[in-house]
């Protein structure tokens, strides 16, 4: 009786929330890479200069995940929508264990349905990009491609947490993610596919069967994570503090985050 109870009183909404956020995300990011690279689709032609693809894709991949956070259900969730983020503010405090694992579980299936439904939908122009997998590009060691992973992560979750430590800027982290992402995906993905997390790489590995180098994209984002965690402790001293677990915080939705330092709901 006592785990029927602990089952219903999980957060299953804001696990539904992340999952279907992932899957959002992750299937625009991924279209967005077969309409700008696949054979046989237009804008090859239309656009030939490959740079400039790639900051579209930026653009439409991380503003896919930034409109989600201010959507309703990234309001409800907060918006992770990467295990490295759900894995950094649990590291923080900010999470309980048993969220962690309801929010990273919900990453990895959207990241599945999301690669699953791109290759149904685009097939052979899919296909044509190697699903959309995340592979080290072609000349660059391993080496560095894997300190490529883990310093962008890291640059990725410290600014998150510089923004969601300060009330005057915490309200443009979506603005921020978004920005930073792009930039990330035009000037990086020829090394490494710019991954960022696990959930983003398992999909399209699963589906193409491939496993290739993809033990790089299951460690070295959450060792940026982690260092970026570190790192802001010592920058903060003690003396700042993440105030919420969501990237999009408002005070009328439900916040299940652990040391919450401003206005939020509990029902």
């Amino acid at each position: 009786m006592d785990s029927f109870t602990n089952w219903r009183q999980l957060h299953w909404s804001e696990y539904g929330a992340e999952l279907l956020g992932t899957t959002f995300n992750l299937f625009v990011g991924f279209s967005a890479i077969v309409f700008n690279f696949g054979k046989g689709l237009p804008m090859e032609g239309l656009i030939p200069n490959q740079s400039m693809r790639l900051l579209i894709t930026g653009l439409v991949f991380a503003g896919s995940g930034s409109c989600f956070a201010i959507s309703p259900l990234g309001k409800l969730s907060g918006s992770h929508l990467n295990p490295c983020v759900s894995l950094a503010f649990w590291a923080q405090g900010k999470m309980h264990q048993h969220d962690i694992i309801g929010y990273i579980i919900a990453q990895f299936i959207g990241g599945i349905i999301a690669a699953t439904a791109v290759v149904v939908i685009w097939g052979n122009y899919a296909t044509s990009v190697g699903n959309a997998m995340t592979l080290p590009g072609n000349g660059y060691p391993l080496w560095y491609v894997f300190l490529a992973e883990v310093t962008m992560t890291f640059l990725l979750v410290l600014s998150i947490f510089i923004f969601l430590s300060s009330h005057r800027l915490m309200r443009w982290t979506p603005l921020m993610t978004w920005i930073l992402i792009a930039t990330m995906v035009w000037l990086e993905a020829p090394i490494s596919g710019t991954s960022l997390s696990p959930a983003r790489s398992i999909g399209p590995a699963l589906v193409s069967w491939s496993w290739k180098y993809q033990w790089l994209y299951f460690i070295a984002p959450p060792i940026g994570a982690m260092l970026a965690v570190a790192t802001f402790r010592l920058l903060a001293m003690g003396e700042r503090e993440i105030l919420t677990g969501k990237l999009f915080h408002v005070p009328n939705y439900r916040c299940i985050f652990k040391n919450v330092k401003v206005p939020h709901s509990l029902n």
